[in-house]
């Protein structure tokens, strides 16, 4: 069974812009782009405003070169391999840019690879009008030889108090 979505997302997932994003099609080449991120910052600096300009040579060019790099959109299947993920974003930038921003980042960095947990702010066009909406996102990046790259980026739709964080206590033990 699907998952319900939030009031604020419903009427987003019934529009053309949503399925064709969901339900890509038709695959398509990665970048060949060989830019060199030193950091998981740079990287993940670099696909969020790949999104701000709708560049999609950009945004390919921050994901990992790796047939199993994952991407989840609000609601949405996984896109499994560059191909479906371009094609997806592809779709998304038909109809303007992503304006999407990071709010809050969570890091959890080791030697080869890193976890940000992001609450991002994404306005969002429903037929009533611009709404801003709260995503909570997971982006995951491997150090490879051209530097850091996205291997999975997981969003789901939000409300504020999503966006508040919950941490267990912690105990000292000495």
């Amino acid at each position: 069974m699907a998952p319900q979505l939030p009031p604020l997302w419903r009427p987003l997932a019934a529009t053309p812009i949503f399925q064709r994003l969901c339900f890509p099609t038709t695959t398509m080449p990665r970048s060949s782009a060989a830019t060199l991120w030193g950091s998981p910052d740079e990287t993940e600096a670099a696909f969020y405003e790949a999104l701000q300009l709708g560049d999609i040579e950009l945004l390919m060019s921050c994901w990992a070169e790796d047939d199993d790099i994952l991407c989840i959109h609000p609601g949405g299947p996984r896109l499994l391999g560059a191909g479906a993920i371009r094609t997806a974003f592809e779709a998304m930038f038909a109809h303007g840019t992503v304006r999407a921003r990071p709010l809050q980042v969570h890091r959890v960095v080791a030697l080869t690879s890193a976890v940000h947990s992001v609450v991002e702010q994404v306005e969002v066009m429903l037929p009533d009008g611009l709404h801003q909406a709260v995503v909570l996102a997971t982006n995951v990046y491997h150090k490879a030889p051209e530097g850091w790259r996205m291997v999975a980026h997981h969003a789901s739709p939000g409300g504020a108090p999503d966006a508040q964080v919950v941490e267990a206590q912690r105990h000292v033990l000495h």
